[in-house]
């Protein structure tokens, strides 16, 4: 089982480490409702050093890169970052992961993934196969340092007190080198909570250093329990549970990363044109449920009785104070406000189809 370099740190903040994707993780820290309302109220921190943090650097590696994605790159420029998908040749996808454009560094094309921890082997492995003989070298930049997520509403201000920058010109998915206490920083305007935020790579002492910094100053640390709320809440996917390799961006409500009038081939494409032309058979929902009955991953969905689908992703919505879900159901029940059933250990509890995602920083 691995350790993240802020390990002890989390220990005696007192995190309740779990194993996850092979590393063992703080799950929790004062509670995870209350880690959850500093995130949306205030600030919070969390250790996402498990997360894969790759270095793509060669002769036109946007443009190489390209074939393997179905969004369009071109879209992105030096200092700015996409979120989308490596899929697989029947179009089911491999990973999701965010590619910041590093413009040319040292004469040279530079692009930075960040990738799932469970994935990290498997994806950078795809990438090799397909990249190194176009010249393109892949290589771990993380490289024994510390990923830290700060996120809410007082994330900018918080980290333009500790660099003394203006980050208000900073859009989200803007990303750019910091100085932290003398030690460089890349900060990225991105994260999974669906609040203002940034992730944060540095090395490991002075991650730590920065770590006791900001839990000295009030910051909440949080584990996985509210991060896995938090995003559910503004609907974002989970690798694994709400999407794999056998369903497709289209089948997962992630459409809007395909962009099929780029006049360039990727791996999948032919699958994609042929759903968009006729459609798909299931599609990614979000689901609100009446009572307080919580629908976990696995459990059915129904429609008049009969199963239909299954909860891929279900929470208690902290800031909704009511259950919500993902689950993948047939395109005829998709639409918004059809009645459905979750079978909660043998009661059928009601719920419906609601716009995602459930809740949107104003």
């Amino acid at each position: 089982m691995h350790r993240t370099p802020l390990h002890e740190l989390c220990c005696a903040a007192g995190g309740r480490m779990v194993p996850f994707a092979g590393w063992e993780m703080a799950v929790q820290f004062g509670g995870v409702i209350a880690e959850h309302k500093a995130v949306r109220q205030s600030c919070g921190m969390f250790d996402i050093s498990h997360m894969g943090f790759l270095k793509l650097e060669g002769p036109g590696a946007k443009d190489k890169l390209q074939g393997l994605v179905p969004s369009d790159l071109q879209r992105i420029g030096p200092g700015e970052a996409a979120y989308t998908v490596l899929l697989n040749e029947a179009g089911g996808i491999i990973d999701d992961l965010i590619i910041y454009d590093n413009g040319v560094v040292a004469g040279v094309d530079q692009l930075y993934a960040v990738i799932n921890a469970a994935c990290a082997d498997a994806d950078t492995a795809w990438l090799e196969q397909h990249l190194l003989a176009a010249g393109i070298e892949i290589s771990n930049h993380k490289a024994g340092g510390i990923l830290l997520a700060l996120q809410g509403p007082e994330a900018a201000e918080r980290l333009e007190q500790l660099s003394g920058e203006d980050l208000s010109g900073l859009p989200r998915f803007g990303h750019r080198q910091l100085q932290i206490n003398g030690s460089a920083v890349f900060a990225g305007r991105t994260g999974y909570t669906g609040e203002d935020g940034f992730e944060l790579l540095l090395s490991a002492p002075a991650g730590q250093a920065l770590w006791q910094q900001l839990l000295e100053a009030g910051v909440t640390p949080c584990g996985l329990g509210a991060r896995d709320s938090l995003r559910l809440e503004a609907a974002m996917h989970l690798y694994g549970s709400d999407m794999n390799s056998t369903t497709s961006p289209l089948e997962a409500s992630l459409g809007w990363l395909v962009h099929l009038e780029m006049p360039i081939d990727f791996i999948g494409r032919e699958v994609l044109e042929q759903q968009t032309n006729q459609g798909v058979a299931q599609r990614l929902v979000g689901l609100q449920l009446n009572g307080r009955a919580i629908a976990r991953h696995g459990y059915p969905v129904l429609h008049n009785s009969e199963v239909v689908g299954e909860i891929t992703s279900g929470s208690w919505a902290p800031s909704l104070e009511l259950p919500i879900a993902l689950a993948y159901v047939p395109t005829a029940l998709a639409k918004l406000g059809t009645e459905l059933s979750v079978d909660i250990r043998g009661r059928q509890e009601p719920a419906q189809v609601v716009k995602r995602p459930f809740y949107r920083r104003s």
